[in-house]
């Protein structure tokens, strides 16, 4: 396979970026080899300045569940862009998409919308300290909420593919006030809650790990902490950044059956535009600028645009879509769990709704620990093999799959093949 082109642009990129990309796992650097150049998407397909075409189990990390470039979302944004690309005032597609959510999503009754999760995330923990007048945050080993200095302590994704669980550049000061719990592990939830007595803010979490690959809640963990945060006075903040509009209709608290108080949002509620926003109860939500003392401000927030494309997002994902979303994605992982059985590999999938993850390993992962003892070589093994084969997943053993609804039983059915070609090596 050509990937010269590739090649020449990821030498003369990192004259100009930081290890030539903008965001560090595109770098390559767990799986190592070259980063491919993508120069367009179409459906399921990414095509690299090389010429070849991938079909990408990546979606943009997650926001192209329609498919890449989908007419209706295109023809959204082009006909609001005739209008303008920013205004810095209220549009009525704010409303819009704020109606659609919280239609979607009845825990959320006031809404703000950012630019990003990780602006997202850092104001919902800023509001929940200001409505409870309390410092300290609990967030998960392996949970990943953006590059907010005090979330920035164990994070999952780039932290653990880099092999830097804290950053640099964040005084310890910072993230005094962060104590880590392990997911799933309600008992160190319960340790931590009663060693700081009364001065919890929040507890933050990703209702399904997606950093740290995809791993799921075991039963009642997060109707657990619920529980807890009922009892201890505490403000759940459920991080749907990524699960949120993907895994379910409901999102991941509907689909568990859980009620946060405050939401954030990203990705799919941008149909692809850089977007975020949080959300909840409107006592909580109330204490938010210019209601209340609780400042946080933007110049795109609300932008147009993506406004615009969310909404259209959003009306596309029906409860068809979302029932063929759900099989699809089982005959992916099903087919991959039959296949390593077949062939005695130790492999452990998991799957919710449209996103997926898969560990080289003999034992099921549930926390962030226990996924730092896969098989990290495998997975670059398989990695290469399926860029080999125009088989496009996510650059790293720490990062969940996703499937878009223009996949086709043929490329679930290739990828499995490939898959067996791979074991069978």
């Amino acid at each position: 396979m050509n990937t010269a082109t590739s090649e020449k642009l990821f030498e003369k990129a990192q004259t100009h970026l930081p290890g030539g990309v903008d965001s560090p796992v595109r770098a390559f650097k767990s799986v190592e080899g070259t980063p491919r150049f993508i120069v367009r998407a179409k459906g399921q397909y990414i095509y690299d300045a090389d010429g070849n075409c991938l079909l990408d189990y990546v979606g943009t990390w997650g926001p192209a569940i329609l498919g890449h470039a989908n007419p209706h979302v295109l023809t959204a944004l082009h006909e609001a862009m005739k209008n303008g690309l920013s205004f810095g005032a209220p549009t009525p597609k704010e409303i819009e998409l704020a109606e659609l959510v919280k239609e979607r999503v009845p825990s959320v009754e006031l809404i703000r919308f950012v630019n990003s999760g990780t602006e997202a995330t850092m104001s919902a923990v800023r509001v929940a300290r200001g409505f409870t007048g309390k410092d300290k945050i609990i967030k998960f080993d392996g949970n990943y909420h953006g590059h907010a200095d005090y979330l920035l302590t164990k994070a999952g994704s780039g932290a653990a593919t880099c092999g830097v669980p804290d950053s640099a550049g964040v005084p310890a000061s910072f993230t005094e006030h962060t104590v880590i719990a392990e997911y799933n592990n309600l008992e160190s939830v319960e340790t931590v809650l009663k060693e700081h007595k009364d001065q919890m803010a929040a507890i933050i979490v990703e209702p399904i790990m997606g950093n740290m690959g995809c791993i799921t809640p075991q039963d009642g963990f997060l109707q657990g902490l619920r529980k807890l945060c009922d009892e201890h006075k505490v403000v759940l903040i459920f991080d749907e950044v990524m699960t949120g509009f993907r895994v379910h209709k409901n999102c991941a608290q509907g689909l568990y059956g859980v009620v946060p108080d405050l939401t954030c949002f990203g990705k799919i509620i941008g149909g692809g535009l850089p977007v975020g926003a949080y959300g909840g109860k409107k006592e909580i939500m109330e204490m938010v600028a210019p209601l209340g003392p609780v400042y946080q401000a933007g110049t795109l927030s609300g932008n147009p645009l993506a406004m615009a494309v969310g909404c259209k997002t959003l009306e596309l994902l029906t409860d068809d879509a979302y029932n063929k979303l759900d099989q699809n994605t089982k005959a992916l992982t099903t087919g991959m769990a039959e296949i390593a059985k077949r062939h005695n590999i130790a492999l452990q999938v998991t799957q919710v709704g449209s996103m997926f993850g898969f560990f080289f390993s003999d034992q099921p992962v549930k926390n962030a620990e226990e996924a730092r003892q896969i098989d990290t070589q495998k997975f670059k093994q398989l990695f290469h093999y399926f860029l080999d084969n125009n088989i496009n997943l996510a650059p790293s053993p720490f990062e969940a799959g996703f499937m878009s609804l223009t996949h086709s039983q043929e490329d679930i059915q290739k990828t499995l093949e490939i898959f067996e070609e791979f074991l069978q090596k």
